[in-house]
């Protein structure tokens, strides 16, 4: 069952609204993708353009000021499309997007009323929220010790995208080492606390990610979203993977963008190989964008439990194994170039690369296996 708390949605008519303001944003972000691709870069202008025409409120339900993409049923085809026309125009800014809808989610679904109405305030005035939940590796995970009016972290968090720009920052603590983690909402300043000096990936350099430390922050115990082990409650946790996948499969839109171009500009696209080629990765774009919508109709239904997550599992795979083979595809047809900066595809193959690495593929592939393996209905059924 869906964690969000219903409240009344948007009117039908609102988020096509929104698409349409932000398909006339895609080719100006698009254009400024290649000067953004520096380390430690971060899109501040094209997310002050996505506040601009409403959608860091978008997400929120009706009763809070947005139009319910990403908390409303009737919102998911709206959101998926959102994400992935963002994503087609720079992986880095559709990679700060999705962190601040979960986050807000999270928020929604956990928070009190006070704290649902604050975190509102917060994304109608523009602020970005993001979900930081990786601990550095060898050293203790967050914590949060209780004191005085309040709690106090100790420790700090990595991989951590929008880092000294994100201003409200859902992270998971541990309280208790036996307890699962709480979540807390941080307030930061920009530049506060961020060192982007350990990001050395070769793609997403524009997502200003990097490590954020905590240690001595002092908070209020209204900070606290929701009871222990909130963040992983199912079947939200594993279910809303769909929407990186969707970001990514905007990736791979455009790099076929990238292919179609470049076979036009040299005049090459009436030779049967590199036809075939295009037309492979295509068919890749395609079958990445059907497999995301799918999941998200899926992930977002009133109903959703096992199948859902189950689907959503398989469409992740999908969607990442569409996306390298694009990959492939492109640098075959095109050669040295897409290893050449400044080649589009180029960056843009980094970029999706990169953003491809999520956390427990093998995991979400066994989790539908088991599911299909197990389910009475069909193989052509089990998802109807």
């Amino acid at each position: 069952m869906s964690l969000i708390r219903p409240l009344p949605s948007a009117p039908p008519a609102a988020a096509p609204d929104h698409l349409a303001a932000l398909r006339g944003l895609l080719p100006g972000i698009a254009a400024r993708a290649a000067a953004r691709d520096a380390d430690g870069a971060f899109p501040a202008e094209e997310v002050a353009a996505l506040h601009g025409i409403g959608l860091l409120a978008a997400p929120l339900p009706a009763a809070l000021g947005g139009d319910g993409l990403g908390t409303a049923p009737e919102g998911a085809a709206a959101l998926c499309t959102a994400l992935r026309l963002i994503g087609r125009a720079s992986l880095p800014l559709g990679r700060l997007w999705e962190g601040h809808v979960n986050a807000l989610r999270l928020v929604l679904a956990h928070g009190d009323a006070g704290q649902r109405a604050a975190a509102a305030r917060d994304a109608r005035a523009g602020r970005l929220f993001a979900v930081w939940n990786t601990g550095a590796p060898g050293e203790p995970p967050l914590r949060l010790e209780r004191g005085p009016g309040g709690v106090r972290l100790l420790g700090r968090k990595v991989l951590c995208s929008g880092a000294g720009h994100v201003e409200r920052a859902l992270v998971t603590a541990i309280e208790d080492a036996d307890a699962p983690a709480r979540l807390v909402l941080v307030p930061l300043a920009v530049g506060e606390r961020a060192d982007l000096s350990g990001w050395t990936a070769q793609g997403m350099r524009a997502s200003a990610s990097g490590a954020v430390e905590f240690t001595g922050l002092a908070l209020p115990e209204a900070a606290l979203i929701g009871k222990p082990g909130a963040y992983e409650t199912p079947p939200d946790f594993a279910a809303g993977a769909w929407r990186f996948a969707a970001v990514q499969a905007g990736g791979v839109e455009a790099l076929v963008e990238a292919l179609r171009d470049h076979l036009r500009r040299l005049g090459r696209g009436g030779d049967p190989i590199q036809a075939m080629r295009l037309g492979e990765a295509a068919m890749q774009a395609e079958a990445a964008r059907l497999w995301a919508e799918a999941a998200a109709q899926r992930a977002e239904a009133a109903d959703a439990g096992d199948a859902a997550v189950a689907f959503v599992g398989l469409a992740r795979i999908a969607v990442e194994r569409a996306a390298m083979e694009a990959l492939a595809l492109a640098e075959r047809a095109i050669g040295l170039p897409a290893f050449l900066r400044p080649h589009p595809a180029e960056r843009i193959a980094r970029d999706l690369s990169t953003y491809l690495r999520q956390p427990g593929p093998d995991r979400a592939l066994a989790g539908a296996a088991a599911h299909v393996l197990a389910a009475p209905a069909a193989v052509g059924d089990l998802w109807r």
